[in-house]
């Protein structure tokens, strides 16, 4: 064995002559938690000590301190392969959540829009994204202990997974791929999101503060919450998020005839696409296929697309409320999943292009990415629960 090093390393480390007295302490048959009383350590230290740097020569673990300095002072040498360069395996799992094609229910991919190469410049502004499978590294990072439960080869941080993207000399992923993220960045920064400016006015029967109360603790599937993002051209695409599973649905609204054509009409029919009627249709298309119990209530800003929610909620059964004016906190899940969606429809395009099987294939990238919320279950996984659940009741209807 190589000769070990008995320098005093700093507090944060274990010495040498703590490793000593854990061994003795540990061969006297006491337990984690008063060897860490002893020695003044947390007995998670102790605990992973015992564990990670045991001899295992002899068969079994058996704890030296001598052993354990040594191999200690291996595991700290720098610099280390990465993990990445090292398990092809990994590096395939991880490439793929990260920058893999977005498909539709068919398997077959959809190419999105034509980007430009990277030149290394920061986040993109008003520009076409390429589209991928974009789960972040956090994401990838928790769903291989799902997947791989008993592979430990399997397993990486989600700092090695950025340090790969960002650091040069981290190995495995090109720098590029920095445009799968949801930020798109080329230099790692703090996030900043813009506040919504909320419009319009609502009766008092609609507002946030007479919603049920089931729906506010999201133990109840079935409440959902709704916005625009909206494009160049008074393009926009409706998203509808279910509060209790993250459920996405994305709403297809296409200009109407004579959009570009005719000069527009004061109080006229909005041609873009979002006018009250334009949405109340849409979104009645969307839900309809829902069992009336998935379905109780819609929680949406105060824009004025939704003026007509009365004739709405008569239609589907599903009451409106109205979040308060700036107060886009109010519907937190319709907001964290909007920026989501930028990474695949960003600001300052021409969202009216996208087909309704196009919304289709990144609704349903987006409900097949793990959520730590959930588990790093997925939102189709707990959504799919939900309806065999509504189904099992026998009572399952719809409009």
């Amino acid at each position: 064995m190589p000769p070990i090093s008995l320098a005093e390393p700093t507090g944060r480390y274990l010495s040498f002559i703590e490793r000593e007295e854990i061994a003795l302490l540990h061969a006297q048959g006491h337990g984690v938690r008063e060897i860490a009383r002893r020695i003044g350590r947390d007995p998670g230290t102790v605990s992973r000590e015992l564990r990670r740097n045991a001899a295992t020569r002899g068969g079994k673990p058996e704890y030296r301190a001598v052993v354990a300095q040594w191999k200690a002072q291996q595991a700290a040498k720098r610099p280390k392969n990465a993990k990445l360069a090292d398990n092809d395996r990994l590096r395939a799992y991880v490439q793929e959540r990260l920058a893999g094609s977005v498909r539709r229910p068919d398997g077959t991919v959809v190419g999105g829009p034509v980007t430009p190469a990277w030149k290394g410049l920061n986040k993109p502004h008003r520009a076409d994204r390429r589209w991928a499978l974009a789960w972040s590294p956090q994401q990838i990072s928790h769903r291989l202990k799902l997947d791989f439960p008993d592979d430990e080869s399997m397993r990486i941080s989600h700092e090695a997974i950025y340090q790969a993207l960002y650091i040069e000399g981290r190995g495995a992923l090109k720098r590029e791929l920095v445009t799968c993220l949801r930020t798109g960045r080329a230099l790692r920064e703090p996030r900043a999101r813009s506040r919504n400016k909320a419009q319009g006015h609502v009766t008092a029967d609609v507002v946030l503060s007479e919603r049920p109360a089931e729906a506010a603790d999201r133990a109840v599937p079935g409440h959902w919450e709704g916005d625009l993002i909206i494009g160049t051209g008074r393009s926009a695409i409706g998203t509808l998020v279910e509060r209790s599973s993250r459920s996405t649905i994305l709403v297809h609204l296409p200009r109407l005839e004579g959009w570009g054509e005719k000069p527009p009409v004061k109080n006229g029919p909005a041609l873009g696409g979002y006018g009250a009627v334009a949405m109340n249709a849409a979104l009645m298309a969307s839900m309809a296929e829902l069992p009336s119990q998935l379905r109780k209530t819609l929680t949406w800003d105060r824009g004025k697309e939704l003026s007509g929610h009365a004739q709405f909620t008569l239609d589907t059964g599903t009451k409106v409320f109205f979040a308060d004016p700036h107060s886009p906190w109010q519907r937190p899940t319709n907001e964290n999943t909007n920026g989501l969606l930028r990474q695949y429809f960003p600001k300052g395009t021409d969202l009216s292009r996208w087909t309704s099987e196009d919304l289709e294939a990144v609704a349903l990238a987006i409900n097949n990415r793990p959520r730590k919320i959930l588990g790093w279950r997925t939102p189709a996984e707990v959504f799919e629960e939900q309806l065999y659940s509504v189904s099992a009741t026998g009572v399952a209807t719809t409009p």
